[in-house]
């Protein structure tokens, strides 16, 4: 199940007018460029913006989430007839063959359970084309970073066309382990809305990402730091063997 800000429709439709700086994508544009790849399943798509990119430059594209609101989202934008939308996760994809599989921003941390992140790296896996190659980041969680996610720390406010004024933050409910729980709130000034999403991310350390990938049946061929983060996120990049 998608978490109510990617879900309900209201919600979704504020996902790209409140965070319209995207240049974290270009490193994901430009790893596809570098391993060559001519077609690509960017799982967890959500509003479709990596997906259009990549279908822009003329690259094969698949767009999957379990959103629909988001799909919708993705699916009325310029350019998305290009792209293949499927609403769903890795364990319900039909059969495919790409050269790269793509999980950007929160995408790799949802997966709470072990179970749950071992289907997905499964479905991935059968989803690629032989020495096909998975590219996703995760957060480094000695960083620690849910500590900044207070409503002081997180503030914003801004006007969407449309919409009108809409204020948003982000308070953490519980922290469990290595499982950081938190709630989005959405203030709307045009009806006086109140509404909520909440999430839930595991922040699995490096080597039990790499063992979790290795059983798996890929191998890690790089960590890197995302540009826009350094040193507080790890982007794996593995090929799958078989």
């Amino acid at each position: 199940m998608a978490d109510d800000g990617f879900e309900v429709p209201r919600l979704a439709q504020l996902y790209d007018p409140l965070d319209p700086d995207r240049s974290d994508l270009d490193a994901y544009v430009a790893i596809a460029d570098e391993l060559g790849a001519r077609s690509v399943l960017d799982l967890g798509c959500g509003t479709g913006v990596l997906a259009l990119l990549l279908a822009a430059r003329g690259l094969e594209v698949v767009g999957v989430d379990p959103a629909r609101a988001s799909l919708d989202v993705a699916r009325a934008k310029p350019g998305a007839d290009a792209v293949r939308w499927l609403e769903g996760d890795a364990t319900t994809l039909p059969p495919l063959r790409v050269d790269l599989v793509t999980m950007t921003g929160n995408v790799a941390q949802v997966f709470v359970t072990d179970e749950d992140w071992a289907s997905t790296l499964q479905g991935v896996r059968g989803a690629l084309a032989d020495g096909g190659h998975l590219v996703f980041e995760t957060r480094v969680p000695e960083r620690e970073a849910w500590r900044e996610w207070t409503r002081e720390a997180t503030f914003e406010e801004a006007d969407v066309d449309g919409v009108g004024r809409v204020q948003t933050w982000v308070d953490v409910t519980e922290v469990v382990g290595d499982t950081v729980t938190f709630r989005a709130f959405y203030a709307f000034a045009s009806d006086g809305a109140l509404l909520t999403s909440d999430s839930t991310l595991r922040f699995r350390g490096r080597a039990t990402i790499e063992r979790s990938l290795a059983e798996a049946g890929f191998d890690v061929l790089e960590i890197r730091e995302a540009p826009d983060r350094p040193g507080r996120e790890m982007v794996f990049l593995a090929r799958c063997h078989r």
